[in-house]
């Protein structure tokens, strides 16, 4: 996984847009704290509790179709700039690439925050897709890391 982004331009456009300072930093500091204090693994159900919280907060309007729950999800993220999704559908489920995910300013911190921010993002998945009608059973998780701003997940059967 790359800790930067190949385009350096966009990054500093993402990191003005996503990063305030102060918030921001008082916000890294707060994960880098617990996942040093408690560990890595040990944080990670906080964080997705965290973003269930912030689904329920911001639920989506119901969606009947995948190009919808797209559009309606974009349409969040956009509120929070926290970058945009595409989905694709599987035989096994669904596949979400979600890039521009805000990026620590500090590229020692990089991967620390986007492992806590994909926690965070698999909590708030889960909640809105339960909320659209999916089964209990179905469960959202981290696939594949391109870089610290463009991260796959995705929501399927866990025994598949």
């Amino acid at each position: 996984m790359m800790t930067h982004t190949s385009d350096t331009p966009l990054l500093a456009w993402f990191q003005q847009q996503q990063t305030a300072p102060g918030w921001f930093d008082l916000l890294s500091v707060m994960i880098d704290g617990m996942v040093s204090n408690v560990g890595e693994a040990e944080s990670l159900p906080f964080l997705r509790q965290m973003g269930d919280a912030m689904a329920e907060r911001t639920p989506l309007p119901p969606s009947e179709t995948v190009g919808e729950l797209e559009a309606n999800i974009n349409a969040q993220l956009a509120l929070f700039n926290w970058g945009f999704i595409d989905i694709d559908t599987r035989d096994d489920g669904l596949a979400f690439r979600h890039q521009g995910l805000p990026v620590a300013r500090e590229e020692a911190h990089r991967k620390r925050w986007c492992f806590a921010f994909c926690a965070v993002l698999e909590g708030m998945y889960t909640r809105w897709m339960q909320e659209q009608g999916g089964a209990a059973g179905l469960v959202f998780t981290r696939e594949r890391l391109y870089s610290v701003s463009d991260v796959l997940f995705r929501y399927a059967n866990p025994s598949e």
